[in-house]
């Protein structure tokens, strides 16, 4: 009867402990590597504002400006240096790493070496250094992922990608590899395939990014030469979105996800139906269009994304509508204009 007694007294201490960690858990450490191209700064803010200022490393190997300095930790980081990359988990106590760094699509299409080495090679650092140190890792992927031979209205979870870019290549590549990660090793990798995100920060090079220099140039100048073809249809998202998908994707427990890889969309539009809806602010701006290399690259992407799977397993719902994009985008970039002072 006592060892009975101990047993239990034993097994309620231990439980009890359990308990104890796991409702006392600090806040993950996070690393974002790539901090300063679109996503990183705003992401940065985001998860600090849930996490703690502290907790949110950014890092790039840009100089930053005096405000990203000011906003919280900020570290050089080399993703094709290894040791550097472990010194900096090792050091900083890493849980969680955000990859971001990446050169885009029309960027890549100019220098397919650079961006093999740092779309394919950077990833392959990423990757073992999640595994080695057992890091959650999140990689986001793209409508770019996708190519002509895949369907694209609407483009489903799990069809053929055959993209002819060297960054959907590469997206495809981070897929495959982060889900053979997490079934050989166990490895907790993450990946969202993201439409074109909008946000108010100057387009860096993206093929959807049309849609983020026709709010600067038209407030700028008063009008805008689009290149693409005004009827050329792509899902999009404002950053909000974006970043409340990250976030709640990172949260979501290991077991109701049923996959590694999620669509995820707001909206989609063409250059002429985003333009009609600037009017209602700028009645006589003037829109051109002179497509250019891109448009081949656009007309092979989904032309309306089906994120259906993400909606279902962890309860993916966007928020900001074209309505409301439009508004947010007048607003934040005449903002960000006054501030740079023209």
């Amino acid at each position: 009867m006592a060892l009975l007694q101990k047993l239990f007294q034993k097994t309620l201490l231990t439980n009890l402990r359990a308990y104890s960690v796991k409702n006392l858990q600090k806040p993950p450490k996070i690393l974002i590597t790539g901090g300063l191209g679109q996503l990183g700064v705003e992401c940065a803010k985001y998860l600090r504002q849930k996490y703690g200022q502290q907790n949110v490393i950014l890092s790039d190997i840009i100089k930053p400006t005096l405000d990203v300095a000011n906003d919280g930790p900020y570290i050089f980081a080399d993703i094709l240096d290894f040791k550097g990359l472990q010194k900096i988990v090792v050091d900083h106590r890493v849980d969680w790493l955000i990859h971001f760094s990446a050169l885009l699509s029309a960027i890549g299409e100019q220098n397919v070496p650079l961006a093999v080495r740092v779309n394919i090679e950077g990833m392959h650092n990423v990757i073992e250094l999640a595994k080695q140190y057992k890091l959650r890792i999140f990689v986001p992927s793209t409508i770019g992922a996708f190519g002509p031979d895949s369907p694209r209205n609407p483009t489903p979870n799990i069809t053929v990608q055959r993209p002819r870019t060297i960054y959907g290549v590469s997206k495809v590549h981070a897929e495959l590899l982060g889900e053979y990660y997490y079934h050989k090793f166990g490895l907790d990798f993450r990946c969202l395939r993201f439409p074109g995100v909008i946000s108010s920060d100057p387009p860096g090079g993206g093929t959807t990014d049309y849609a983020i220099a026709i709010f600067h140039d038209v407030l700028r100048k008063g009008h805008y030469q689009c290149y693409l073809k005004p009827d050329t249809r792509l899902p999009m998202m404002h950053v909000r979105d974006a970043l409340k998908a990250l976030s709640e994707f990172l949260e979501a427990p290991n077991e109701i996800l049923n996959r590694r890889c999620y669509n995820v969309t707001s909206m989609s539009f063409t250059p002429e139906e985003l333009a009609d809806k600037m009017t209602k602010y700028i009645p006589d701006f003037k829109i051109t269009y002179m497509p250019d290399a891109r448009q081949e690259i656009a007309d092979s992407w989904p032309q309306v994304f089906d994120d259906s799977e993400a909606r279902r397993d962890w309860n993916w719902n966007p928020k900001v509508d074209l309505d409301n994009l439009v508004e947010l985008m007048m607003r934040e970039v005449k903002d960000k204009i006054a501030s740079n002072g023209f």
